[in-house]
């Protein structure tokens, strides 16, 4: 396989040197099976951004080839980066809904010459595993940070934490019992549920009978994240004044109307709300709306899309379309802009994305529909975990 790569890598450089050609990028993620609206959103990001932008830098045209990952599959996903290099002779790799499958694809990244943009997958350890690795979406210590400041804020003593064991779910718990118990609060019993875990009625019994005044949680976005909320809800921990935390994967905008009126006034911390209220967030969600079809299924991997795309724009304009995965890597660290969710940059350090971090809060407009009501920001946050990933 070394040497298919190497042997695909020299024949696009040598393809590169006539003119005008047309950039291949590589996008993997789950377009099909139970995490397939995430796959769409990524879609919509991506034709919003091409809708706004155009399909062409300079003089190359670019061109977005999508392989399905319906779910967590490192073997699969090196496997599908590999077809994209040695056949379809991509430049760029981007995608990557879960933190496994990007992680299997980094070892490549060197040899094939091809940086990889990740969209969404959040475990902070990602950026250290090759210099080739560029973020464009969020951490999972970025968002859970924030929520632990809030329940301090609350008057939280007592927290029990209930995340999904693999990489995004350790890292949640860890930043948010680091920073709950530095700040005086006790962590009084950590649960990890199998990434297969459908039925949280004995979870929520343990939370009950933990003596918790809050539970903290994380799981993928998806079917399991709206399986949880309801369980939470008709497990009667809301009616027993037992607080719900969590990033916003938990709230993500597709879910709401299935929760409606029970998700009402439940708050979440995350970099991205679809109502947020900008110029350049209106002008992107109407793009994206129109792009994904159903405005409902319009969330959070969208915006990730939408800016990893600007991203490699700027490093196909800067390598001309000639093939070099470090100069295009390059050329995009410092690299700031005006993103649908706020003011962002790429650290030239970690090249991870520091942003607004939003406290948000389920609310109901006025049409009847759900939203996440943004009421506090923590401005420009790095991201805490690349400490405890070195």
């Amino acid at each position: 396989m070394k040497r298919m790569l190497l042997a695909a890598v020299a024949a696009i450089a040598l393809s590169g040197t006539a003119g005008a050609e047309t950039i291949k990028v590589g996008v993997v993620g789950p377009f099909s099976g139970p995490f397939a609206i995430q796959g769409k959103n990524f879609k919509a990001g991506i034709d919003a951004w091409m809708a706004l932008n155009g399909a062409k830098v300079g003089e190359n045209d670019v061109e977005i080839v999508y392989r399905d990952l319906p779910a967590a599959n490192p073997a699969q996903a090196k496997a599908l980066a590999q077809d994209l290099v040695v056949k379809e002779s991509v430049q760029y790799l981007a995608g990557f809904y879960f933190t496994p499958d990007a992680m299997a694809v980094t070892p490549l990244l060197e040899q094939a010459n091809v940086p990889m943009v990740i969209m969404n997958a959040a475990t902070s350890a990602i950026v250290t595993k090759s210099p080739l690795v560029v973020r464009t979406s969020f951490t999972l210590w970025q968002t859970s940070v924030p929520m632990a400041k809030v329940a301090t804020a609350r008057g939280i003593k007592k927290v029990i934490t209930v995340v999904s064991d693999y990489g995004p779910g350790v890292d949640a718990e860890t930043a948010f019992a680091t920073t709950f118990k530095a700040d005086g609060g006790e962590i009084v019993e950590s649960v990890r549920m199998p990434l297969s875990t459908t039925d949280f009625s004995p979870i929520m019994q343990r939370v009950k009978d933990s003596g918790a005044e809050a539970v903290f949680a994380f799981l993928p976005s998806g079917p399991t994240t709206l399986g949880f909320l309801k369980s939470y809800n008709e497990n009667g921990l809301k009616g027993a004044g037992i607080q719900f935390l969590a990033p916003g994967d938990l709230t993500q905008e597709s879910d709401l109307p299935a929760l409606g009126d029970t998700a009402l006034g439940v708050t979440t911390t995350f970099h991205y709300s679809v109502a947020h209220d900008s110029p350049e967030n209106k002008k992107f969600v109407e793009a994206a709306r129109a792009a994904i079809g159903n405005p409902a299924e319009l969330s959070f991997p969208s915006v990730g899309a939408y800016d990893g795309m600007r991203v490699i724009y700027k490093m196909i304009e800067a390598t001309g379309g000639k093939q070099d995965a470090a100069k295009a890597v390059d050329a995009v660290k410092g690299m700031a802009w005006e993103s649908p969710r706020g003011p962002v940059s790429i650290d030239p350090e970690s090249r991870h994305l520091t942003q607004n971090i939003y406290l948000r809060e389920v609310a109901k407009a006025a049409d009847g529909t759900y939203y996440n009501k943004e009421i506090q920001t923590f401005a420009n946050m790095a991201d805490p975990g690349l400490a405890a990933a070195k």
